[in-house]
């Protein structure tokens, strides 16, 4: 078993559902072979870099029932003013994506802290 820490960034340029963070899928035709992996958010932080409040909406693209669930929806965030989105950990698998809509584009910048666990 192998834990990989990481982040990804994103500035939501548009007001188009974007993907943040896409959890590897599993293939054991690459070379090495991408095992199945878990991944454990630990942060979700968005922070509005405008002058006015932008909603946010966060969804987990759920791979294992094929739809969106959304984590917050419409989320209020004042101008020039970061949130921390999870109050506890969010447990994702092979293939889920975690994708944000802003109601202003190039207002958001959003970071994802994740263990990925293999």
């Amino acid at each position: 078993m192998s834990d990989i820490y990481k982040n990804r960034s994103v500035t939501l340029a548009t007001t188009n559902q974007t993907p943040v963070y896409t959890v590897p899928t599993a293939n054991v035709t690459t070379v090495p072979p991408q095992k199945p992996v878990q991944a454990l958010i630990k942060s979700i932080r968005v922070c509005n870099d405008s002058g006015g409040a932008v909603t946010v909406t966060l969804v987990n693209t759920d791979a294992s029932v094929g739809a969106d669930v959304k984590i917050t929806n419409l989320l209020s965030i004042g101008a020039n003013t970061a949130v921390e989105i999870l109050s506890q950990t969010l447990v994702v698998e092979d293939s889920d994506v975690i994708k944000a809509t802003a109601s202003s584009a190039g207002a958001l910048d959003i970071i994802v802290s994740v263990l990925e666990i293999t």
